[in-house]
């Protein structure tokens, strides 16, 4: 059937309606998804567990909030390393394939998870025990640096353009499956009395990663490279490989800034209302087994509504999406902090639970916004680049800086409140910039025409 007016025509080794592999589609998307639900299993443990236990037994300190602040420095360095994952993997991703980088994120993440598993504590080897935390911390960040990008490079250069935002959409259901699932592992061995928690129960969590790590080689080994990536491959002139990506990028670096901006307001979200919101809702009278019951469900409410809005952005567009969530972020900043301050359960789990449809609604579109603002030479680097610096912004710093206005505010929650206006109105000016990329081919445009778009 020809291509109405309305669909893009597809280019050399794209995919489109009539030459998609619905098979090797979906497995495809199964590995995305089962790869970045492992690393932000992972990712994500930590988060929490600094925000529960991490803080005393690493940097035992007299003051409680001073070790909580230590220890979600140490969540800030594994974002730190993100960036330089996403430049090392997005390199050799757009060089080599792939694949290839996608099995080599895994591993290393398995790795460094199962040896936070096995560290011993501050009490038991005493400097070095901190030291050896943040290295591997630092690992766990290199690999999801890399991770991220290639996983959704994966699935948009195998699917339909038309449908390409809700193909992506289900492998985004990585970040809240890894959530729910290191939520739901915190909360089984919260259950063990505190001595045996302390002692080994937190370990567990990061043991499992070793079990899901041979899961997940398992179904990534069984996929196709992306055929985009194949296509460009055969026809790059030898002088153009040598040229590197990153390099190619920074030559006309609007597509970074405003990729990097654009995520800023739904990382800073997350931050708030997931790994903060554990210590400073039981810092002001709520229990832990009620604050982490709520997480659960709002992992719950993100699996519903991220493929909803990444689905709605093939309708309506990216940038329409995204605009509409960070402007909802801006007006419910002062209100969520209203809920969370009143003492009430059911207004705590209300204004969380919204809060996280207004950040799905945020984060959703940007696997297939990023992948249509880089040409196939400079993808995986531009994605994975964009992504993670605003994994660092947003999110990175967020936790540490969050509690260190609360000291210093008397534990006013007015600055977390600004904290989360800002941070959405760089979203809002970065998506007002930013030209609309649905339909967008993935194997014509270079890098010049997608950032002059």
């Amino acid at each position: 059937m020809p291509a109405s007016a309305e669909e893009p025509k597809p280019s050399p080794g794209e995919p489109n309606s009539s030459s998609v592999n619905p098979s090797q589609l979906r497995k495809v998307t199964l590995s995305s998804l089962l790869g970045t639900t492992i690393e932000y299993y992972d990712f994500l443990l930590y988060s929490t567990m600094a925000a529960l236990v991490l803080g005393r037994l690493f940097f035992p300190v007299t003051n409680s909030a001073v070790s909580t602040i230590a220890a979600f420095g140490t969540l800030a360095a594994g974002y730190v390393a993100r960036p330089i994952g996403g430049l090392i993997f997005g390199h050799f991703g757009d060089k080599l394939g792939r694949k290839k980088m996608l099995v080599i994120t895994m591993v290393l993440m398995g790795v460094a998870s199962f040896g936070i598993g096995i560290l011993p504590t501050y009490e038991q080897i005493g400097i070095f025990a901190p030291i050896l935390l943040v290295t591997l911390r630092i690992l766990q960040g290199v690999a999801v640096g890399g991770e991220w990008g290639g996983a959704a490079l994966m699935v948009a250069e195998h699917a339909d353009p038309r449908r390409r935002g809700f193909w992506t959409g289900l492998m985004q259901l990585g970040s809240p499956f890894g959530f729910l699932l290191s939520t739901s592992a915190v909360m089984l061995v919260s259950f063990l009395p505190s001595e045996a928690f302390d002692s080994w129960g937190w370990r567990i969590p990061f043991l499992l990663s070793a079990l899901l790590l041979v899961i997940g080689l398992y179904i990534r080994m069984s996929v196709v490279e992306s055929p985009v990536f194949e296509a460009a491959a055969e026809k790059a002139s030898a002088s153009e490989a040598e040229k590197p990506p990153a390099l190619q990028i920074l030559r006309a670096p609007r597509a970074l800034i405003l990729a990097c901006a654009v995520g800023i307001g739904p990382f800073a979200m997350t931050a708030l209302i997931t790994s903060h919101a554990i210590s400073y809702s039981t810092s002001i009278g709520y229990e832990q087994s009620t604050v982490m019951q709520i997480l659960l469900l709002m992992s719950v409410v993100s699996i519903i509504t991220i493929p909803s809005f990444s689905a709605l952005s093939d309708r309506v567009g990216r940038r329409t999406v995204a605009l509409t969530g960070a402007a909802v972020a801006v007006v419910y900043a002062f209100p969520l902090y209203m809920l969370v301050d009143s003492g009430s359960i059911v207004l705590l789990a209300a204004g969380l639970l919204f809060g996280q449809v207004v950040q799905s609604a945020m984060y959703a579109p940007l696997a297939p916004m990023l992948s249509e603002m880089f040409g196939t030479e400079v993808r995986y680097t531009g994605v994975s680049l964009g992504y993670q610096l605003a994994s660092l912004i947003g999110a990175g710093f967020t936790p540490m800086i969050a509690a260190s206005v609360l000291v210093a505010s008397d534990g006013s929650s007015t600055p977390l409140s600004l904290i989360l206006a800002g941070a959405a109105g760089i979203s809002i000016v970065a998506a007002w910039l930013a030209s609309e990329t649905r339909g967008k081919s993935l194997a014509e445009e270079s890098v010049q025409q997608q950032v002059s778009a």
